[in-house]
């Protein structure tokens, strides 16, 4: 990896996401941008060729050429709940801003910023619970909780898991 790219991306990245406030998140963002996502559900490669998808916009808008090796790496957590943010802005309305931030909340990491910190293995557990489905069969330390799941959704791909949350939430 370049790092220098690396670095440009990322703060195109958090451009997106960033709020207007007091508090930045800038580390909790580090993280989900050094953590793979990594699928194990068919159909949820999907989500990870959209994160992807992210850094062909990035090389577009700043006229950036990448290697091929950099354009093909693994996409990261942060791609991912980017790219799915900006689906269910699609899907649903809301800025895909906010509703990034909605799936940090839901999955319990709001309170973290830079000025308080949570340590970095209870995140790392927090998205290894997301990437290895061993979330509760409702979903439940998922990005899609559901009160009444019709299958184990840890087992179900994420975008009919959208689906099912939003039929019941919104």
């Amino acid at each position: 990896m370049a790092a220098p790219l690396d670095e440009l991306y990322f703060q195109w990245l958090y451009g997106l996401v960033s709020l207007e406030s007091p508090q930045t998140h800038w580390s909790l963002a580090k993280i989900l941008f050094t953590k793979e996502y990594i699928w194990i559900v068919p159909n949820d490669d999907n989500r990870a060729e959209d994160g992807r998808a992210l850094r062909r916009e990035f090389c577009a808008e700043t006229q950036i050429v990448a290697d091929r090796e950099w354009m093909e790496l693994g996409c990261s957590m942060l791609e991912m709940l980017i790219a799915l943010s900006r689906r269910l802005s699609f899907e649903a309305d809301g800025e895909p801003r906010a509703w990034f931030w909605h799936f940090v909340h839901i999955l319990g990491l709001s309170s973290y910023s830079d000025d308080v910190r949570m340590p970095k293995r209870r995140i790392d557990a927090i998205l290894d619970s997301v990437i290895w489905r061993t979330y509760r069969f409702n979903g439940d330390g998922g990005l899609f909780p559901l009160k009444n799941p019709e299958r184990d959704q840890r087992k179900v791909e994420i975008w009919y898991q959208l689906n099912a949350y939003l039929l019941e939430h919104l």
